[in-house]
């Protein structure tokens, strides 16, 4: 019975833990896991869109700019990166991310940051 009541506390404490990580964290942790990069920006920009329809403030994480080097993209087209990195984050799309900027490069790629 305690291993159970133990369980419950740790189970409750990820759940509340999760809940209250940001987007942007949750983004870099999917972005970390899934495609291993050697740089890795995500960047809030929802301030810069403040007022573009009702219900955008400014103030949530609505506009996201990624900003990834990872050798999984080698020989990938660029449409088929943005497809990659989107597919991965659909549940942050659906769950309100209003825009995504999507910057995808392979090592020795230039970029522009």
């Amino acid at each position: 019975m305690t291993n159970g009541f133990v369980a419950g506390l740790v189970g409750t404490f990820f759940a509340k833990q999760d809940r209250t990580m940001t987007l942007r964290t949750r983004i870099e942790e999917k972005l970390v896991e899934a495609f291993a990069p050697e740089r890795l920006s995500v960047v809030d920009e929802s301030h810069l869109h403040a007022g573009h329809q009702p219900d955008i403030t400014g103030t949530g994480e609505t506009h996201m700019r990624v900003r990834i080097v990872s050798a999984k993209f080698a020989g990938m087209s660029r449409l088929a990166r943005h497809r990659a990195i989107t597919d991965l984050l659909k549940p942050e799309l659906d769950a309100g991310l209003h825009a995504l900027a999507v910057e995808p490069a392979a090592p020795n790629e230039p970029t522009r940051w």
